[in-house]
């Protein structure tokens, strides 16, 4: 192959593609010729797109991009070079089973994220629309991210674990499996997430702990003033006051006025099955 011209190797490469491997080339990349590629996706050089994978539209692959079978990627995505998407989940108890990477509309993947596919446990992994997912991040089988996600550098995702809309994960932080971290919180870097984290928080140190309301990020979103009060007021009664958990979420039920942000908190932390992170005393 080395010795035949670049043109007439192009041709006999197409040639092949279409009467044995059932891959095109295109621009340098290998197209399955079942993958679904929608209106004006621009594909860069050297990429790999598999069967039953499918683009919408408007998206741009830049150079060097793998995309496996059982990729969805919505509208408008950017995904820059070196990232794996749909690759098969890293558990050995995966069988070859058929599962999907779903990812929503807008979302940016930069150099060298992976994204592993689900297994039968949940069917897929879902990244929803207008997220982040800044260099070397890695999302395993089973995860559900919602929307407007931001994962900076390095962090790490292991199986099943749920960031709820919102959520700003920062570099080098670790999330052990079946973690949920409740939307509009942020986790500073280098943390490792060993317990729930219930919705509009800070979790910093190590361990992680709740340092207060994301105030600043809750802003930036549209939250009113006298809305950031009442949070503060829950998280207050919750992680500063003396008592325990028990104690204190019975005293929000019966003491405090009804908002959604109670609700949201309240219903957050009675569903949590690994427990919540503690409070800035180490009490509760």
């Amino acid at each position: 192959m080395l010795g035949i011209p670049w043109c007439l190797r192009q041709k006999w490469l197409h040639k092949l593609s279409r009467g044995i491997s059932m891959y095109k080339i295109i621009n340098n990349s290998t197209i399955h010729k079942d993958a679904t590629i929608g209106d004006n996706v621009k594909i860069g050089p050297y990429c790999f797109i598999d069967k039953d994978v499918v683009i919408g539209d408007g998206c741009v692959i830049e150079p060097n991009v793998t995309i496996y079978q059982g990729a969805r990627i919505g509208k408008g995505c950017h995904i820059f070079p070196g990232a794996v998407i749909s690759a098969i989940p890293q558990d050995l108890k995966f069988a070859g089973e058929k599962t999907i990477v779903q990812i929503g509309d807008n979302t940016t993947i930069r150099e060298c994220v992976t994204i592993n596919r689900g297994t039968s446990y949940a069917d897929k992994t879902v990244i929803g629309n207008d997220c982040l997912l800044m260099a070397y991040a890695h999302v395993a089988h089973d995860c559900i991210l919602g929307d407007h996600v931001i994962l900076a550098n390095s962090v790490n995702l292991a199986g099943h674990v749920e960031l709820e809309d919102w959520v700003i994960l920062e570099g080098y932080v670790g999330v052990p499996q079946f973690v949920k971290i409740g939307k509009h919180s942020f986790i500073a870097a280098k943390c490792l997430v060993r317990k729930d984290v219930p919705p509009y928080v800070k979790a910093a140190r190590e361990p992680i702990a709740y340092v207060g309301v994301n105030a600043v990020g809750l802003e930036r979103r549209g939250f009113g003033k006298e809305e950031i009060k009442t949070i503060h007021e829950i998280y207050r009664e919750l992680f500063v006051m003396k008592g325990n958990l028990s104690q204190a979420l019975q005293i929000l039920r019966e003491e405090y006025p009804e908002s959604v942000f109670k609700t949201d908190i309240v219903s957050f932390i009675e569903a949590s099955e690994k427990g919540i992170i503690r409070g800035t005393r180490g009490g509760r």
